[in-house]
């Protein structure tokens, strides 16, 4: 993989373990502006307001704020530290309901804090320390997993392919080089020629806004288009495959992704194109034996009705029905790609 594609992770560790600087990617794609998150509101705000997005980013910002908002803290007794800690994991847990990278991050880091609380003699300063460091494993390990999830992808794949994508998971979803857009990006380094068809992806725009504006950035030939679309490309023919990322992942195989994945695979499925979603083995659910348990994030109407435009495009007071998130049937999945392999349906992990 060619890491000279990314100039910068999308989240990093700061200011000597006090501050997390994230690419503020509401932003995107006409400036680039980078932020400093020290406290709480800064985190709930960062993650909730999809400043820092896309399931494993989310997972380990959130790894690192746990980090950062109890090294800030200034706790000195274990006694109010364990408390704190517990709070501050509710807390962050709230922000996104549906993309399970969060919980089991948040699990991880407070597994290994009562793996550090068994040294009785431990330092307030030693159990900073540790907690730090299990968030950057974190991290590390989400880089090594993106790199595998490319090279299991990229044996789908051929030279010359047109690929449709959904939402954005790409490197601005994770920490490096992406899910969905990994086997692509290493497919460019190995000098294929893919073409890639990114959805606009309504209402959030992640498609134009990010996916475009990242595979621009890497010289990969990328065509924008609205959402409804899809069927029309399909139908000429012009799309080989199809590769989305996923925020959660049922035993069954169902998948949790932005919005508009599910009419994808649909449309997929009828024109017989094969449909693939990448995401690491930490977006697999062991407890939800099928998709319909998914909490599904409800957000905001003013997503619909006005956030992109400069003036309202609905009527006032208008209701409205905003999903963050559809599932895909397993059955309508021709395989799902994490680091561990390809999987093919029945899926049973």
């Amino acid at each position: 993989m060619d890491e000279a594609l990314f100039e910068y992770d999308s989240v990093s560790i700061c200011n000597n373990g006090q501050g997390l600087k994230i690419l503020d990617q509401t932003k995107l794609p006409n400036e680039e502006v980078f932020i400093i998150l020290q406290n709480e509101d800064d985190f709930t705000d960062a993650i909730t307001s999809l400043k820092v997005r896309g399931a494993p980013a989310i997972g380990i910002a959130a790894a690192y704020g746990i980090s950062i908002l109890m090294y800030n803290s200034g706790i000195k007794s274990i006694k109010d530290y364990r408390s704190e800690f517990t709070k501050i994991k509710k807390l962050l847990l709230n922000t996104r309901p549906t993309a399970v990278n969060l919980l089991n991050a948040l699990n991880r880091m407070e597994y290994r804090f009562f793996q550090i609380l068994k040294d009785k003699d431990v330092t307030i300063e030693e159990i900073n320390q540790k907690l730090q460091e299990e968030a950057e494993l974190i991290k590390c390990e989400d880089i090594d997993s993106n790199i595998k999830i490319a090279d299991n992808a990229i044996t789908l794949l051929k030279p010359s392919m047109s690929i449709l994508t959904h939402c954005n998971a790409g490197h601005l979803a994770v920490s490096r080089f992406g899910t969905a857009l990994a086997p692509i990006y290493l497919a460019k380094s190995k000098g294929w020629n893919i073409k890639v068809y990114s959805c606009e992806t309504r209402p959030l725009l992640q498609g134009a806004r990010l996916t475009s504006f990242e595979l621009m950035r890497a010289g990969i030939d990328v065509t924008l288009l609205c959402d409804n679309m899809v069927s029309s490309l399909m139908s000429e023919g012009k799309i080989d495959a199809v590769i989305t990322g996923c925020d959660r992942i049922a035993r069954n195989g169902d998948t949790a992704n932005k919005i508009g994945t599910s009419s994808i695979a649909v449309l997929a499925s009828y024109y017989k194109i094969p449909f693939y979603v990448a995401g690491p083995s930490t977006t697999i659910d062991n407890d939800s034996l099928t998709g319909d348990s998914f909490v599904i994030e409800q957000r905001s109407p003013e997503e619909i009705t006005e956030m992109w435009y400069s003036v309202r495009m609905a009527p006032k007071n208008i209701k409205v029905y905003n999903p963050a998130f559809d599932v895909t049937k397993s059955q309508l999945i021709s395989a799902i790609i994490t680091e561990k392999g390809v999987f093919k349906y029945p899926y049973n992990f």
